[in-house]
């Protein structure tokens, strides 16, 4: 199974009020082709577009300025790294005080082994992509991280059996 190897920074969702960025047909076939592959050259990617290698430059230039662009990972089997069993585990909160919700934050950014934290609406408030190297790591990782913490009132596991790519948005 892969799952992206990602920067340590946190991206903000975007506001609700904010126009997103103007895309006409050419950003979205330049971001099409940068999905596939984002280590392609400026050259190539030119070729494959029909474009002057300055235009597709001055392009993707505005598409990272912009913020549309935000980086380029790699794709990383984390089976092969030792850590094959990967888990959503589904945490809900006693209390949204946002001191509370800010201090949990500061936890969940330094657990070891979270690979993508989504803070939700509904029932639960917060549902954890991990990835572990032994269900007695999983277990730990739960207990010691995420349990112990005074404002966390539940948690729930389900491990991954399989990820499977979707269709996506280009």
């Amino acid at each position: 199974m892969h799952a992206e190897d990602h920067e340590e920074h946190t991206v903000p969702a975007a506001s609700p009020s904010v126009d997103p960025a103007p895309l006409d047909a050419l950003d979205r076939r330049l971001l099409t082709e940068l999905a596939a592959d984002g280590r392609v050259t400026n050259a190539a990617l030119a070729k494959r577009l029909g474009i002057a290698e300055s235009t597709c430059l001055q392009r993707v230039r505005s598409l990272r300025e912009r913020g549309v662009v935000r980086g380029v990972h790699a794709d990383v089997d984390l089976a092969a790294l030792g850590f094959p069993i990967q888990a959503v585990i589904k945490v809900r909160l006693g209390s949204h005080n946002r001191d509370h919700v800010a201090s949990f934050h500061q936890v969940l950014a330094h657990v070891p082994g979270v690979l993508r934290i989504l803070h939700v609406g509904g029932e639960d408030d917060y549902l954890l992509h991990v990835a572990v190297s032994s269900t007695t790591q999983l277990r730990d990782l739960v207990l010691e991280h995420l349990n112990v913490h005074p404002v966390v009132r539940h948690t729930e596991t389900q491990l991954v059996f399989e990820e499977i790519a979707g269709a996506g948005v280009l």
